[in-house]
């Protein structure tokens, strides 16, 4: 049944993505079945790899690479015009960790083609994550976990993940939208308010689809990886990437990042490495240069704070603050550069909020345009982005906090249907990737 849903769910975005995750899930199934058979159990996960590398770069890669060359070299490549299967990047990459654990351990493949076909096909995390363990999402498979508690907390959390999409990520939307829409009408009033507003669109709306696939994970029995741990308290790009898409950060890690060598082989070593991930990681999320820009961006700071004594600049309270003001600022310029649609547009909006400091009329008419309800949206984001609901359930204890915590989850379902039916739909960020 389960399977079923799945792939109705998917088609219901795009049918013609199917073929390609059946052969996926038949082509993974099949390796894990032999990885113990054969002998050559090296040269076979080589070759899967391959497979799977090679499919998601004809889809997503191909025309990114043949339109680059044409404008390198003046050639006139044809394009091949192969539309992209919905959440390829996703289950491409939940396969290539299967057939990698079945090298590593015979014992975490699965025993029928089914289970690794729900595996990847899972409606909860088929377009946009998190990238779940097979070993993981298989204790699902034979021991599910289904009460009335846990019912009752998959629908807070996916309650919790609704309103984020619905309340906030979409106010903020509007101003980030007309931010990087103004053009040469912006200054840096407008432009750093778009930056900011697009840090925490793209924050709700991520970490709110995470919270709506663990909220239906646990529905049913299974248990989702978490996905965000308040990013954007962290001090540094290091410990931003400890807490921004977790799935995606230990897939790199541990399939990537440690077999590269990590930081076993120096200091000059594990900054190289680390370069190599984060520009594989900006090009995993899209076939653009600003994406590539982007991971650039974050590989050159990581690799810096690598070389650089880090843990005693923070030792220090002062050392801290400032951390924390340096990481903000590097990931805001770096998700300017993750939105724009051109590098010609990051430069631009880049341009305006260090050195656009003549006010326009576009942006005075454009800031007297925000309603009430989005500055609100932008300061409940700007509060909600800061671990506030652990530090109240350390301080304030008992059975009411728990009912509480409900009857509200019941207020926000209101609220989100109220704004979803006054709204045009607007789909998840990393559906597109």
């Amino acid at each position: 049944m389960l399977i079923a849903v799945s792939l109705a769910f998917y088609a219901s975005g795009q049918w013609q993505g199917i073929p390609c995750l059946l052969l996926s899930a038949a082509v993974s199934c099949a390796a894990g079945f032999f990885m113990s058979r054969v002998r050559a159990r090296r040269a076979l996960l080589a070759a899967v790899l391959a497979f799977h590398l090679l499919l998601l770069g004809a889809f997503k890669y191909l025309d990114f690479f043949t339109g680059s060359l044409n404008t390198l070299f003046g050639t006139e490549l044809p394009a091949a015009g192969l539309p992209v299967p919905l959440g390829v990047s996703f289950f491409t990459f939940k396969s290539m960790s299967y057939v990698i654990d079945a090298y590593r351990d015979e014992h975490t493949r699965a025993r029928r083609f089914s289970d690794v076909l729900l595996y990847l096909s899972f409606f909860p995390q088929a377009v946009s994550g998190p990238i779940s363990r097979f070993g993981q999402f298989a204790q699902g498979l034979e021991r599910p976990q289904v009460g009335p508690q846990q019912a009752a907390r998959g629908l807070r959390r996916f309650i919790t993940g609704f309103a984020k999409k619905a309340l906030v990520s979409e106010m903020a939307a509007t101003v980030a939208n007309t931010a990087f829409a103004l053009g040469d009408g912006l200054d840096w009033r407008m432009a750093w308010l778009g930056a900011v507003a697009y840090t925490l669109q793209i924050y709700f709306d991520f970490s709110g689809y995470s919270d709506m696939a663990i909220g239906l994970g646990t529905l049913l029995g299974f248990k989702t990886p978490e996905n965000f741990d308040y990013p954007y308290v962290s001090a540094s790009i290091t410990e931003f990437w400890r807490r921004w898409h977790l799935s995606l950060s230990l897939w790199f890690r541990d399939y990537l990042y440690i077999p590269l060598g990590g930081g076993r082989r120096g200091t000059a070593r594990k900054c190289l490495n680390k370069a190599v991930v984060f520009l594989l990681c900006g090009l995993w999320h899209g076939a653009s240069w600003t994406f590539v820009l982007w991971g650039a961006w974050h590989g050159l700071l990581s690799a810096l704070e690598s070389a650089l004594p880090m843990e005693r600049i923070q030792a220090k309270p002062l050392g801290r603050w400032l951390g924390h003001a340096y990481a903000l600022l590097a990931v805001c310029v770096g998700f300017v550069v993750f939105r724009a649609s051109s590098i010609g547009e990051a430069a631009a909006v880049l341009r305006a909020m260090f050195s656009g400091f003549t006010p326009s009329p576009a942006s005075t008419l454009a800031l007297e345009r925000i309603s009430p309800a989005v500055w609100c949206a932008l300061g409940a984001g700007a509060a909600g982005s800061l671990p506030v609901v652990p530090w109240l359930e350390r301080r304030l204890k008992g059975g009411w906090l728990e009912v509480s915590s409900y009857a509200g989850a019941a207020a926000l379902f209101v609220l989100c249907l109220l704004a979803a039916a006054g709204s045009s739909f607007q789909p998840f960020i990393y559906a597109q990737f």
